[in-house]
């Protein structure tokens, strides 16, 4: 299967890059073929603009937004890792969501309403956060996770199969700790 890797995070050094890495080495040892693209790394333009919604209603497409939909399209399977901040993505995930996935491409409307129109066999959400998990639930802070990209972006533009798995604590817990967080992230990869 063809697997574009969304990522999203600053740090290079960071716990979401070691999932990143974990994501891809199973993916490719596994016999996928992946692509990463790193927003941050890109300086991928994460503003939609007023020219950008001009253009979308032409079906005429900046040259970025068209090179990523061609990623997109590539793919069988989407893998989006980003940290939570302030209960949703980075800015330039939301962004990229907001140029990439356009009207014509990732929907459309019809007189049923909003039809999605991409069609990847899967995705796998991989967030991390600085909460623990029981406030989170407590809460009930953790049903704002998934629902927004899950349902209300991937599931609305066509993907059904969308596996969501937030790891929580991340800058407070132990070096086993995140061992054994990186062990479930290749388990959650290897049945990609």
């Amino acid at each position: 299967m063809n697997v574009l890797i969304i990522y999203a995070h600053p740090n290079p050094r960071s716990f979401n890059q070691a999932i990143l890495e974990t994501v891809d080495a199973t993916l490719r040892e596994r016999g996928h073929a992946t692509r990463i693209h790193d927003l941050y790394q890109m300086q991928f333009r994460a503003v939609l603009d007023g020219e950008d919604l001009l253009r979308n209603w032409r079906d005429d497409w900046t040259p970025d937004t068209r090179r990523e939909q061609d990623a997109v399209q590539w793919a069988q399977g989407l893998v989006l890792i980003y940290p939570i901040w302030w209960f949703g993505p980075p800015a330039i995930l939301k962004g990229w969501i907001d140029r990439v996935f356009t009207r014509k491409f990732a929907f459309d409307f019809g007189p049923d309403g909003m039809k999605g129109l991409l069609t990847h066999e899967r995705a796998l959400i991989l967030n991390t956060l600085g909460g623990d998990e029981a406030t989170y639930q407590q809460e009930r802070w953790d049903e704002l996770l998934a629902r927004p990209i899950a349902e209300g972006v991937l599931g609305a533009c066509g993907v059904r199969n969308v596996v969501h798995r937030a790891f929580y604590q991340v800058p407070s817990v132990t070096h086993a700790e995140r061992q054994a967080m990186l062990e479930e992230v290749r388990a959650l990869a290897a049945v990609f």
